[in-house]
């Protein structure tokens, strides 16, 4: 007996139909294994999310831990609505298949995950925050965010970097605003005519006299060279540790210390140089002007 196209087809659509109706209970219990994971999912983040805030932990790092919390109920709960769904998956078939996906995604995207390991691990440390002024090799800025993958940085000329987590996991990060205060320093040279112990008086009042110098910090002035053409001061102070700060106290130190020297009548000397030339080394001896100018005259009369 044979079968036309048209009762081949019906036959096939029946043969799917009994198949969907018997596979509808596998179906609705999957479906409510995906919903109950929905559900435990929020329930967890939402859990963590309380515990993380009381323990003012970073708004970056607790929207990390929400994101590898729901990343993980889903694959779980997916997981184990496939075994309802398919009886002949098991587990450990599941289980290999992420292992073997798991490491085609690690060599495929291996920067990608070196940045994100980084990342948590930056969000992860008690220093280097959101505002901070950093500087890593040729990087120097402000911190404006600090993401899963990359970190922003505003420079002081307003340009904005997007620097890799792990170019700062790798390198060394100074942070000058660690701390409120940073020591500034400035060196100034006055003449070697002039009393050293009155220079540094009168370069002490001027650093005391400056308002953007903390006063409760330590202030030094100190003799620290003999140079070509002057002795060297260094002032040592404290202030304010961003950009705008330090630039600030600078100027106004500066300005103070002038003003100081030359009311004190001390002279702050321009870079000079003595030549010495030895007779006995010269081929021709040496002679005056007015020996030259004499001799000029003689020869015209």
């Amino acid at each position: 007996m044979e079968f036309t196209p048209i009762e081949d087809l019906k036959t096939e659509v029946e043969s799917m139909a009994s198949a969907f109706f018997k596979s509808l209970p596998n179906l609705t219990i999957a479906l409510a294994i995906l919903v109950v994971t929905l559900i435990a999912g929020r329930v967890v983040r939402a859990i963590v999310s309380a515990a993380m805030t009381r323990a003012h932990v970073r708004d970056a790092l607790i929207t990390l831990a929400r994101n590898l919390i729901s990343i993980a109920a889903w694959i779980v709960g997916v997981a184990i609505a496939m075994t309802v769904i398919f009886p002949s998956v098991s587990p450990s078939d599941i289980i290999a298949g992420l292992g073997l996906t798991s490491v085609a995604i690690g060599f495929a995207f291996k920067d990608v995950f070196e940045n994100f390991l980084a990342g948590v691990i930056i969000l992860g440390r008690e220093k280097l925050r959101i505002g901070d002024v950093i500087e890593c090799e040729d990087v120097y800025g402000r911190v404006e965010n600090i993401l899963i993958r990359e970190t922003h940085v505003r420079e002081t000329d307003g340009e904005l970097v997007i620097v890799p987590n792990s170019y700062l996991f790798k390198n060394p990060v100074n942070i000058e605003t660690d701390r409120g205060l940073k020591r500034q320093e400035l060196v100034v040279g006055v003449d070697y005519d002039t009393d050293m112990r009155q220079a540094k008086a009168v370069l002490q009042e001027a650093l005391e006299a400056c308002e953007t110098v903390k006063q409760s910090e330590t202030k030094d002035v100190q003799c620290v060279s003999f140079g070509g053409s002057s002795i060297d001061f260094k002032l040592l102070w404290w202030s304010g540790s961003r950009p705008a700060e330090q630039r600030e106290t600078y100027d106004e130190v500066a300005f103070a210390v002038k003003d100081a020297l030359d009311e004190a009548g001390i002279t702050i000397p321009f870079p000079q140089s003595t030549l010495s030339f030895r007779e006995e080394s010269l081929p021709i001896p040496l002679r005056t002007m007015r020996d030259e100018k004499q001799a000029s005259l003689n020869e015209d009369s």
